[in-house]
C-alpha cells in the first residue's frame, strides 16, 4: 500500500480565531463548512494537499448523540471533552477498501470504511471515506484513512479555483508533525511496520529535550519524540499524553513560532 499525509485535526472553540491568528502569521486559512450529520463544522489552511483542519461544534448534542464507529476521531474528540488542541492525523490512500485489507493482514482492529460529506458554505458538498484502525495496546491513536471521491490532480484543481489552495503570504509549506511519546524505538518500529515505511536514524533535539525520529511520509513526515529532560515533550506529555504536540511548516522567508488555541506551530527556513 502507498500511503500520503493528508491532514492533521487541531480541534478548536472557534475556527473563525484560527482564521485570524494564522493571518497574522502570514499563513491563508478558509472556511471549510459543515459535516451536517455529525454536529461538526471547520476551517482549513492548505499547503498544496497537505492541509490543518480547525474542527470544531456547532451541536455537541448532535456529536454525542452520534453512533460513532470505534477509533474514529468524532470518538476522540467526545472523550478528549473538546479540549482545544491537536487530536489525530489522517492519511490518504487511492484504495480504502484495499487498505481495510491490509490493515486487517496486520493484525490491527478496521471499522469502515465509512461514507462522509461536508457541505461548503457556497453550497456545494464534498465526499469521501473514512477508515479507523486501532491497536489495543498502543497508546498513541493510529492515524485514520481518508479516500476522496476525486483524484488528487482534480481535488488540486478545485481548491485552487476555490482559492482555498493559494500562495501563502509568509512562503510557507508543510514539513512535519511532532508527536510525543513514551517508548520511542516501540512506537517507531510498529507505525512504520504498520505503514510499511522507512524511519530514519535517531537523534536528540535540545530544543524540546528529546530523542526524536522519523517516519518519512509523501506530503508531510512523521517524527516521535521521547523527552530526556524538562522541556516541551515532557510537559505534552504531562498535560495530554501520546498525541501530536507540534506541526512544522518551511518557509524560505523567516523563521518564527507560536501557539494558537491549544497547538504549537513552528516555521523554519528551507
Amino acid at each position: 500500500m502507498r500511503f500520503t499525509f493528508d491532514h492533521i485535526v487541531h480541534f478548536v472553540e472557534e475556527p473563525s480565531k484560527a482564521i485570524a491568528i494564522f493571518k497574522e502569521n502570514g499563513i491563508h486559512a478558509v472556511e471549510g463548512g459543515k459535516h451536517l450529520n455529525y454536529g461538526t463544522y471547520n476551517a482549513l489552511s492548505y499547503f498544496d494537499l497537505s492541509y490543518i483542519e480547525f474542527l470544531s461544534t456547532y451541536d455537541r448534542d448532535l456529536l454525542e448523540r452520534t453512533k460513532h464507529l470505534k477509533n474514529s476521531f468524532f470518538e476522540t474528540v467526545v472523550r478528549d471533552r473538546y479540549k482545544e488542541g491537536f487530536s489525530r492525523v489522517a492519511i490518504r490512500t487511492t484504495d480504502i477498501e484495499e487498505a481495510a485489507h491490509y490493515f486487517r493482514k496486520k493484525g490491527l482492529t478496521v471499522n469502515g470504511p465509512v461514507p462522509m460529506n461536508r457541505k461548503r458554505p457556497d453550497g456545494s458538498v464534498i465526499e469521501w471515506k473514512l477508515l479507523y484502525i486501532g491497536d489495543e495496546d498502543e497508546g498513541l491513536e493510529l492515524p485514520f484513512i481518508i479516500q476522496w471521491n476525486e483524484s488528487d490532480e482534480d481535488r488540486r484543481n478545485q481548491l485552487t479555483e476555490k482559492k482555498a489552495i493559494m500562495p501563502h503570504p509568509a512562503g510557507t509549506t508543510f514539513s512535519h508533525v511532532n508527536f510525543a511519546v513514551k517508548d520511542l524505538k516501540n512506537t517507531v518500529e510498529k507505525w512504520s511496520n504498520w505503514l510499511d515505511l522507512k524511519a530514519g536514524k535517531e537523534f536528540i533535539n535540545e530544543d524540546l529535550q528529546a530523542r526524536c525520529q522519523t517516519i518519512q511520509l509523501p506530503g508531510g513526515n512523521f517524527v516521535f519524540c521521547c523527552p530526556i529532560g524538562d522541556g516541551i515533550v515532557s510537559e505534552a506529555l504531562k498535560n495530554q499524553g501520546e498525541k501530536p504536540f507540534q506541526v512544522n511548516l518551511s518557509s524560505d522567508k523567516n523563521e518564527s513560532a507560536f501557539e494558537l488555541l491549544g497547538g504549537i506551530y513552528t516555521i523554519n527556513e528551507h
